[in-house]
């Protein structure tokens, strides 16, 4: 399904304070800070020349966020940014005098760390990169998980030192117990979805994810004439498509938002004209993606800047990471995780219907960009969909030797 943006507020400018989150100072600024975290480079931009050919379009870039800060996701820009950067701001108000991220870990900063503690509730990516940022600065750190998060994703937020509280039911209800008991404890609660009230940290969070962009834009040999980028809350679409809006104005590519069938928040909040909350059903394998209400912060720069929403099936993501494994025509190999390719997902949709091809403009010298937003976060999973583990899939990329 895809439906071309209907709201009254399509292509209008956004709110000042979305411009200002998403601005080219801020963006900026983030990869100021990144250049401070230990381990830090940029993440690959991949060119798939051979499936670009494949279903007729000039070309198709991925940048490949599998590689990012040792977590395997996107998600490590926002979490641990947003962290830092409360961490910086109480540091500040408590010493009376403007503290840098240079300054990070002197004796007096750390001591105002130790005494916060930040929460939030996560399908997994997002609670790894709470955790590991407020392991860097030395805060506590409490993450809520529902019943369908793995427990090895479990295990991967845990050895940050995170307090870990399962919650039952699915991710929103999660977020509505991480809330509630982050009020009761006075934690502060580092989410990437937003609400009624609550809407500055979650911009923190969504203004990490702009570095994505700033990479791929000085990677790519041209700009692109469409993006495909997958949501949950809409959090990443927000900040890659209110990005290019602020960068490209009207000369921004075309921007498709693709949900997964199941949890379709975005798309039926796209036909209604107003943020949807929808109907809990059968889970979706693409985990980090599950989400049954967007964020509102999202929602408000999306039904400005978005430009079509589409749906995926749960086939769609799992045949797309073995498209993504075995790489054909001389195209790299990939891993990519269940929620990982699903922009690819709802481009190799659009381009097999010449219907929807004519709906977005996808002809022939289209110049595609889309996000592999994580690898393989569950190697068990990974396995058990593609048939083979990431390891196997990464060897497929290096040269045999001579002995070979």
């Amino acid at each position: 399904m895809l439906l071309l943006n209907p709201h009254v507020d399509h292509r209008a400018i956004l709110d000042a304070c979305d411009a200002d989150t998403l601005s080219v100072e801020a963006a900026r600024e983030v990869e100021r800070f990144l250049r401070h975290r230990e381990g830090h480079k940029e993440t690959p931009l991949l060119s798939l020349p051979g499936l670009a050919r494949e279903i007729g379009v000039g070309s198709i870039y991925l940048k490949d966020e599998g590689h990012r800060l040792g977590l395997g996701s996107f998600k490590a820009l926002g979490g641990s940014y947003a962290v830092i950067r409360l961490v910086l701001e109480e540091a500040t108000r408590q010493l009376g005098r403007a503290v840098d991220v240079s300054g990070l870990h002197t004796p007096k900063v750390k001591a105002v760390a130790r005494k916060m503690t930040v929460s939030c509730a996560t399908d997994g990516n997002h609670g790894r990169s709470v955790a590991q940022g407020a392991q860097l600065v030395g805060t506590r750190c409490a993450i809520f998980v529902h019943a369908g998060v793995s427990d090895e994703r479990i295990a991967a937020i845990a050895r940050f030192g995170a307090q870990m509280i399962r919650v039952n039911g699915n991710y929103d209800d999660s977020v509505a117990e991480a809330s509630k008991v982050a009020a009761e404890n006075d934690w502060i609660t580092v989410s990437d979805t937003s609400w009624p009230g609550y809407e500055r940290i979650p911009g923190l969070v969504m203004q990490g994810y702009t570095a994505v962009l700033s990479e791929a834009l000085r990677q790519l040999p041209q700009a692109p004439t469409h993006v495909f980028v997958q949501s949950g809350v809409g959090g990443v679409a927000a900040a890659i498509a209110g990005h290019f809006s602020v960068l490209l104005g009207d000369s921004r590519p075309f921007f498709t938002v693709v949900d997964p069938a199941r949890a379709a928040c975005l798309f039926e909040s796209a036909r209604a004209g107003h943020p949807v909350k929808v109907d809990h059903g059968q889970p979706t394998v693409m985990a980090m993606l599950e989400c049954y209400e967007p964020s509102l912060v999202a929602w408000r720069i999306l039904s400005r800047v978005a430009d079509a929403f589409m749906t995926v099936d749960d086939a769609d993501a799992i045949s797309v990471m073995r498209r993504l494994a075995n790489a054909r025509h001389g195209d790299p190999a990939v891993v990519a995780g269940e929620s990982g390719g699903v922009g690819l997902a709802g481009l190799l949709k659009v381009a097999s219907d010449q219907n929807l091809r004519g709906k977005i403009g996808l002809g022939r010298n289209a110049r595609v960009f889309l996000i592999n937003t994580e690898g393989a976060t569950d190697p068990h999973l990974y396995e058990e969909f593609v048939g083979l583990s990431p390891a196997q899939v990464t060897a497929r990329n290096t040269p045999p030797t001579k002995d070979q």
